[in-house]
């Protein structure tokens, strides 16, 4: 036990000290205190509450720092995402994550508007991407309420860090973004095996009816929201699995993660998504081969493939986007099994700007990009024109007919007036 309470206590690189509960019970009048490169996997905030004037410690791990909210002084004070005073530790962090999550929600709510308005060629098809975009869409709500809660913490994160990632709104926010991010992988690996049949195995009737697809649809949000619930269901097993860092998103792996979390995580980023990954490689790769070495010249059958290749080749950069998006996101989650140290910032751009990515980005690959969607947009624009244009005629008519009876000529009969055109007439003149 020490026994000069005023002089700063320097315990560090210490790999064999084990802390009680208990272990500072008697250092009331400590000012500072160094447990840099300690471990401490039975931390709690009771075990500090005793060191009343303590004014700086010293942690290995910026998590560490929510335990002693009554410390003015906590070091690391940052761990690239947050900080002792703010949940988003820069300002480039704090900007970008409104930018991208009104991208991600505007555009997202923007395509699922306009295909409820346009007409589509493949009903079914125009369906799933809307759900696509629902899905999307919830990964911009996840980052708006990122954003509202960074602006609640403002300057005085530290204080309550430890309320933050044990609340339910944490909870919440991080079940919407791993909801959003696992059913849109798995809608992303069907709609592309959905195009890898059609191309591939052009003439088999391989293609899902309606019912089909509403219940492919239902059983990619019934296991995306599995995904997503199990860690809620068992604390003891999972432990605070959303809430081991501010954005309570679950990529890194930290020493404290209970091992069942880890396991689970990793057989979802590596797993499932890892597979659903290659599948989309390998699909894409045989649909290029496939039309590259078919090369049939029947005209017949170039006019029933010329609409997928389309697709197909739009669908490339689809999965380019993909590997921008998820390839570093292996590669954070490998290195963190492997102990790998992390630098913060790199967990940061992970999250705000990588992981959000594919929701940005599928509302312009899928359907702002189409030379249908195109077609459909002048289309209604000439539309629009064309009735203003008639609303504009027909006025001028009824203001002319109604001059010409007040001021005709007596020599004229009293019953003469200008003929009236019909709708048909002036939708036949504008067409």
């Amino acid at each position: 036990m020490f026994h000069v309470l005023h002089k700063p206590r320097n315990i560090s690189h210490n790999p064999s000290l084990k802390l009680h509960a208990g272990h500072f019970d008697h250092l009331a009048q400590l000012q500072s205190l160094s447990l840099e490169g300690v471990e401490i996997p039975n931390i709690t905030t009771k075990m500090f509450l005793p060191m009343g004037n303590l004014s700086h410690i010293y942690f290995k791990d910026f998590q560490y720092c929510s335990y002693a909210p009554h410390v003015r002084k906590c070091k690391p004070n940052t761990d690239g995402i947050s900080s002792v005073e703010d949940l988003l530790a820069s300002l480039v962090l704090r900007v970008s994550v409104w930018v991208m999550a009104f991208i991600t929600c505007f555009g997202n709510l923007f395509v699922i508007g306009m295909r409820s308005f346009i007409r589509a060629e493949n009903t079914l098809h125009a369906a799933c991407i809307k759900v696509l975009c629902f899905a999307d869409c919830l990964m911009g709500v996840y980052l708006f309420f990122l954003g509202i809660f960074d602006v609640k913490f403002r300057g005085e994160y530290n204080r309550n860090a430890l309320i933050w990632m044990d609340s339910m709104e944490c909870r919440t926010i991080g079940f919407l973004a791993m909801l959003s991010s696992e059913v849109s992988v798995l809608l992303l690996t069907y709609l592309t095996l959905e195009k890898f049949l059609v191309i591939v195995f052009p003439f088999s009737h391989l293609r899902p009816a309606k019912l089909q697809t509403v219940l492919i649809l239902a059983f990619i949000w019934l296991l995306g929201f599995v995904i997503a619930a199990v860690p809620l269901l068992n604390e003891e097993l999972f432990g605070n699995y959303y809430g081991r860092n501010g954005v309570c998103f679950p990529l890194h792996s930290d020493r404290l993660e209970k091992p069942t979390a880890k396991g689970y995580s990793t057989g979802i980023f590596l797993g499932l998504n890892l597979v659903a990954f290659l599948v989309i490689v390998f699909s894409y790769s045989s649909m290029f081969c496939s039309i590259y070495k078919t090369g049939i010249n029947a005209t017949d059958v170039r006019s029933r493939l010329h609409k997928d290749v389309a697709v197909a080749n739009r669908f490339f950069f689809i999965v380019f986007s993909d590997a921008l998006c998820w390839i570093p996101i292996f590669l954070v989650k490998t290195l963190s099994l492997m102990k790998v140290e992390i630098p913060g910032t790199i967990n940061s751009w992970v999250v705000i700007f990588i992981l959000p990515i594919n929701s940005a980005l599928n509302p312009i690959l899928y359907t702002l990009t189409t030379s249908f969607f195109r077609e459909q947009v002048e289309l209604l624009l000439c539309r629009w024109q064309r009735r203003s244009a008639t609303k504009k005629d027909r006025k001028s008519l009824t203001s002319s007919t109604i001059y010409m009876e007040t001021s005709r000529n007596p020599e004229y009969p009293a019953k003469m007036s200008l003929p009236r055109l019909s709708l048909t007439d002036l939708d036949n003149q504008y067409g």
